[in-house]
């Protein structure tokens, strides 16, 4: 039984209405257990939409008792109290929240704001500042990037310090200048900041994951789409000396001279001569790509050629490359990105996954009814702003760690409490960087206590989401009942099962007499009688071992039972059939070896699969006569008839 199959849902996308449950009627109960109307309704329709003949209320109520009858029967065996069901459980929890989560308003604003800005190129530049690694000492990162901005500020040069002191050496050689870029490439605070600045505009200090920038505004153009190039490769290694680079030009320049030649294929000869494997496997073949994705003069030559063209050779810090330009497309439309937008700001790492959870808190904030300690904030803040956050401020206040921190919803969270989150995070010891820092932590605070109130109440406020869970979790429940008192047991009962076919041998019936024993092919005759010899007096349980063991390189063996029909070599051998001669060129010689012929099958392994499903059916048979002498059903109604 496939699991997937009970656990089947279609989850609700984006924020369902917050409401409160209205009064719920109750139209079954079933083991003491009530039974909403809201969940029979939701579940009948349901199952309504997925059958070719919808069943009427009464006969999916039928089923319905049934199937609560098997989920109680679950609860009485403590199913739901181990450890790997609320794992799996709490685990499909939280994808079954997620949704319920954000507000789809705002996901689509986010959303079609990533697409806009993917139909403008903009010139970037920036001056970066990378953060220290955690493990590396300590540096004041944050310091260092306001320092450079005062500069600016005071008439400095841009492009001189990049050079001099920005951590990306690869623009900061060329003045900080990155080429032309798209949306979607860059951090969204980074992005934010580079779409929005004018020509020369100096930017404040930027933060990212991996560091702090200040940015210069660029030119801006109407996006490029994208372009489809086969490439060759003929590569030169950093700080190589120019007569390498003058070498490598040569070989580029005669490559180009084949390539250019009526009836040259590019393929081929990429395949042969390109120094990048992983498009030389494809016949030079890359990616269809789009502004900022490849080094920029690479971009640009490859933007820059008719369809069908092939460039002279184009020099990047890689080497030499040949570029064939095949195919240009344009920008796609919002349909057709939309699911790479998904994925872009539903990426952990991108910063519009912040924004959303903060969106989405504010609204809870504004229903829970959430209040602050804005005095206890400043003084920490003040503090931050001073000394960072060192040993000392963990220690701060000591006299008021009982008092509120924030309060929601009847909730009263402590400085404790909030200190005690605060301590699983790396201090930031420079005040240049801490304000910034302990903010972040108070937002990070509050969404997740919010959100942990909002899940743990989200199926007593929505019902949508209470039907939703409960399917889940009864679901799982089946599953696991029904493998233990039937699928399971089925297969693993090895008496039972024996006993079942004895005791009903006689519905076990063939229409053709079979076969059964051991088909061997081996090399030659010689091969044959040694086989024999070796086999003469072992039981039937060892034969393929010693076969397999023995012979490995010159025969091949399997145990068969089969019908006179399905082998055309086995009915020669067995059934009068015309001699056939075996395809297996290797092992031409067959033959059958302790062998018997079977009207009818005389054991449980004959016809196993047969045995194994008519079995599980008696079990499933007896088990709803326990269950229905084992848990009351009471049905009203008068409630039932009121679904449509």
């Amino acid at each position: 039984m496939n699991k997937k199959l009970l656990l089947t849902l279609t989850i609700a996308s984006g924020m369902a209405a917050m409401y409160a449950a209205k009064k719920d009627p109750v139209v079954m109960r079933i083991a003491g257990r009530d039974v909403p109307r809201s969940e029979f309704e939701y579940l009948y329709h349901k199952n309504a939409s997925q059958q070719m003949e919808p069943q009427t209320i009464g006969q999916y109520a039928e089923m319905f008792k049934l199937y609560k009858m098997k989920v109680a029967d679950a609860l009485a065996e403590g199913i739901d109290t181990t450890k790997a069901f609320r794992d799996e459980f709490n685990g499909y929890l939280v994808e079954l929240r997620a949704p319920y989560g954000v507000d789809s308003v705002y996901v689509h604003k986010l959303l079609r704001e990533a697409y806009d800005r993917t139909k403008e190129e903009v010139q970037a530049y920036h001056i970066m500042i990378t953060k220290p690694h955690p493990l590396a000492p300590p540096f004041d990162a944050r310091g260092k990037a306001d320092s450079l901005l005062n500069l600016l500020r005071n008439g400095a040069d841009f492009a001189q310090l990049a050079r001099d002191y920005s951590t990306d050496k690869s623009s900061g050689a060329r003045g900080g200048y990155m080429g032309w870029m798209t949306a979607g490439r860059l951090p969204y605070n980074f992005e934010t900041a580079m779409v929005t600045l004018a020509p020369g505009e100096i930017s404040d200090v930027v933060e990212s994951a991996v560091g702090y920038h200040i940015l210069k505004g660029g030119q801006h153009r109407p996006a490029r789409g994208q372009v489809l190039v086969l490439h060759l490769l003929r590569s030169v290694k950093d700080g190589s000396p120019e007569s390498a680079w003058q070498q490598a030009k040569a070989t580029a320049d005669s490559l180009y001279n084949v390539l250019s030649a009526p009836g040259a294929s590019f393929e081929a000869v990429a395949a042969k001569y390109s120094e990048d494997p992983s498009s030389a496997r494809q016949g030079g073949k890359l990616p269809w790509f789009g502004t900022g994705q490849m080094v920029e003069e690479f971009d640009s030559a490859a933007f820059a050629l008719p369809v069908g063209e092939i460039s002279k050779p184009v020099r990047t810090r890689f080497g030499w490359h040949i570029i064939k330009k095949l195919d240009s497309r344009g920008l796609p439309s919002y349909q057709e990105m939309e699911p790479a937008l998904k994925q872009l700001i539903n990426n952990p790492n991108d910063e519009r996954g912040t924004m959303m959870a903060h969106d989405f808190a504010a609204k809870l904030k504004k229903k829970y009814k959430f209040k602050a300690n804005e005095s206890m904030r400043r003084t920490m803040m003040e503090y931050a702003a001073t000394n960072g956050i060192d040993t000392a401020f963990f220690n701060i206040m000591p006299e008021r760690r009982g008092e509120t921190f924030m309060s929601f919803a009847g909730v009263n969270k402590t400085l404790g409490d909030f200190m005690e989150n605060l301590s699983h995070y790396r201090a930031i010891n420079y005040p240049s960087a801490a304000p910034a820092f302990l903010e972040k932590m108070f937002d990070f605070y509050e969404q997740q206590e919010l959100y942990r109130y909002f899940a743990d109440h989200l199926a007593e406020e929505n019902v949508e989401y209470r039907n939703l869970e409960n399917e889940y979790r009864d679901g799982m429940l089946l599953f696991e009942i029904s493998n233990r008192k039937v699928w399971d047991k089925a297969s693993r009962d090895t008496e039972g099962l024996e006993k079942f076919f004895r005791d009903n041998q006689a519905d076990y019936t063939w229409s053709e007499p079979h076969v059964k024993g051991f088909f061997i092919q081996a090399a030659d005759d010689s091969v044959k009688q040694a086989i024999q010899q070796r086999i003469a007096g072992l039981p039937a349980d060892s034969v393929v071992k010693a076969v397999r063991a023995d012979f490995s390189k010159t025969a091949k063996i399997e145990r068969v039972l089969k019908a006179k029909g399905d082998n055309a070599m086995i009915d020669a051998l067995v059934f009068g059939g015309a001699p056939v001669e075996n395809s297996e060129s290797k092992f031409p010689v067959y033959f059958l070896e302790k062998f018997s012929i079977l009207n009818a099958p005389e054991e449980v392994s004959d016809v196993r699969g047969q045995v194994t499903s008519d079995y599980q059916n008696a079990l499933e048979k007896a088990w709803i006569e326990e269950l229905k002498a084992k848990y009351p059903v009471e049905v009203f109604e008068k409630e039932l008839k009121k679904i449509k």
